[in-house]
């Protein structure tokens, strides 16, 4: 997908956008001056089994509002992407990205008002064969 989104259903993307996990308890905001850029899927086996659909930030384009102490951080493999969820409701927020470490990964889901099953034409990036795998299974 290469034109940034700046509206999903009816409901447009603001600049500085609010996101919640579940239980609400970690809040961020996410700087989104031009929209949701680089949204994707992932194939890669965590991406897999949580199903979400992220767009990229720069590192300093996410501010945690509240919740900080209810992160926890996964990481595996190369030990490269920091995923970080709630640690009460288990929801994913955001990742430091491995194929870019200068920008975080965010759950688009977790914006508030935005339904990412509303977004067509969503492509798969092919996170079995990373580039910066060292031959072990992602």
């Amino acid at each position: 997908m290469t034109a940034n989104i700046k509206e999903v259903d009816g409901v447009k993307i603001q600049p500085k956008h609010l996101a919640r996990c579940h239980c609400g308890l970690v809040e961020i905001e996410v700087d989104l001056p031009q929209g949701l850029v680089d949204v994707r899927r992932c194939d890669c086996s965590l991406c897999r089994r949580r199903g979400a659909i992220a767009a990229s930030a720069p590192l300093g384009g996410i501010k945690i509002l509240k919740g900080e102490d209810h992160l926890n951080l996964y990481q595996f493999n190369t030990n490269t992407a920091k995923h970080y969820f709630c640690s009460n409701c288990g929801i994913y927020t955001h990742h430091q990205r491995r194929s870019n470490p200068n920008q975080f990964g965010f759950n688009v889901a977790c914006l508030e008002d935005i339904n990412p099953l509303k977004i067509d034409g969503i492509p798969t990036e092919d996170g079995v064969n990373h580039p910066a795998d060292r031959g072990s299974p992602t």
